[in-house]
């Protein structure tokens, strides 16, 4: 299969990535809200013997995350401080990376079967989410594993309040 390449705003490290990505995350908590100055992020996920490092090497901070407890590491351009991509102590098979950061950000597929819309607790009033994609209150899954039943919309969903929705809000 074709590379898909990637890299930071100053080309100081590159990516590249040798298959299609397994899921497309898109992310509403406050972590991914801070760390891309977004609404959300937008996150293609791949096991993590289908991406390498071409040329560079990034720059690392390592987080707790207030959810599960788990490190979280970003893997970051050291000179221009472009965040690439997103180590996970409680997925360690995979990265999920930036989805802007690649050359053609619109390469990879946002099907309703190859997407999901989490942590829409956090999402920012106006944020729209599509009808007919797995969404979810929180994350895909508890702390122990158990998977979490998705919600969906049967029309593109407004979220009208912020942080902390009500119950109702989220009904579909």
């Amino acid at each position: 299969m074709s590379l898909n390449h990637g890299g930071c705003l100053c080309g100081a490290v590159r990516y590249a990535t040798s298959a299609k990505p397994i899921r497309v995350t898109f992310c509403y908590c406050r972590f991914c809200q801070r760390a891309t100055g977004s609404a959300y992020m937008v996150e293609p996920i791949f096991e993590k013997t289908k991406f390498e490092i071409t040329s560079g090497t990034p720059g690392t901070y390592t987080v707790t995350s207030e959810g599960s407890g788990k490190r979280v590491t970003i893997n970051f351009c050291s000179t221009c401080a472009t965040k690439l991509f997103l180590a996970f102590e409680r997925f360690p098979g995979v990265f999920g990376i930036y989805g802007g950061t690649f050359d053609d950000p619109n390469w990879f597929e946002r099907t309703p079967l190859m997407s999901r819309h989490i942590f829409l607790d956090s999402a920012q009033r106006g944020t729209l989410i599509p009808a007919g994609v797995g969404a979810f209150r929180e994350h895909t899954m508890l702390n122990d594993g158990t998977p979490v039943a998705p919600m969906m919309f049967e029309q593109p969903h407004a979220i009208e309040q912020g942080p902390e929705l009500p119950r109702e809000e989220l009904q579909g």
